[in-house]
């Protein structure tokens, strides 16, 4: 928890975002972020959010693929 002195420190950065949804990964590079310096949580204005939503949701057409490997944990 901070105290009343500490400030917390954001960078505006490009980040890349991803996301799960139905069975599928989608990455997209590049996003405008404020990042906590410390941390490391990031922030996107609601326009950016938006903007990702349409990215995914309308189905536009991807800059490429690229395949990824997927390990199941067990305990």
């Amino acid at each position: 928890m901070m105290t009343s002195h500490e400030q917390e420190v954001l960078i505006e950065k490009l980040v890349t975002y991803t996301l799960q949804l139905n069975g599928q990964v989608f990455v997209i590079k590049n996003v405008p972020a404020r990042v906590n310096e410390e941390t490391g949580e990031q922030f996107f204005a609601p326009s950016t959010v938006e903007h990702l939503q349409q990215i995914i949701l309308t189905g536009q057409e991807p800059d490429y693929f690229t395949e990824v490997p997927v390990y199941n944990y067990a305990a």
